[in-house]
């Protein structure tokens, strides 16, 4: 059974960082693309950064590069998302996502796409 947790949300000033974590179980993450996803309050959920099954290739949505960096560690199992330069507009609760569909070299923000969700972790940017 697939597991996707997420750990290091909380509340942060504007301006500070978070290290969000997503630590899989059931699955072995090398074939899996990982992407993270928000939904801010009274807003759809949407994408945010995703990186394929090999590292090599990320994509993130433009309000978010320059300030978020994702990056994976297939030998531990888990997917992180440094975030600098946060915004009160980053509030949300965050989720990664995981799908064996995409070619090991790619990866899409397209929430259909994936198959396992977290339970989410909440992200506050509040003075």
């Amino acid at each position: 059974q697939v597991q996707l947790v997420e750990s290091g949300g909380g509340l942060v000033q504007p301006g500070g960082s978070l290290r969000l974590s997503c630590a899989a179980s059931g699955v072995t993450l090398d074939y899996f693309a990982i992407a993270w996803f928000r939904q801010s309050p009274g807003k759809e959920r949407e994408g945010v950064s995703c990186i394929s099954g090999n590292g090599g290739y990320i994509w993130s949505v433009e309000p978010v590069r320059g300030r978020f960096t994702i990056s994976r560690d297939n030998a531990k199992n888990t997917v992180t998302l440094q975030m600098n330069g946060l915004k009160p507009e980053d509030t949300g609760v965050y989720y990664c996502a995981a799908e064996s569909r995409s070619a090991r070299s790619v990866c899409v923000l397209w929430e259909p796409s994936y198959d396992y969700w977290g339970q989410g972790t909440q992200v506050t940017v509040s003075s």
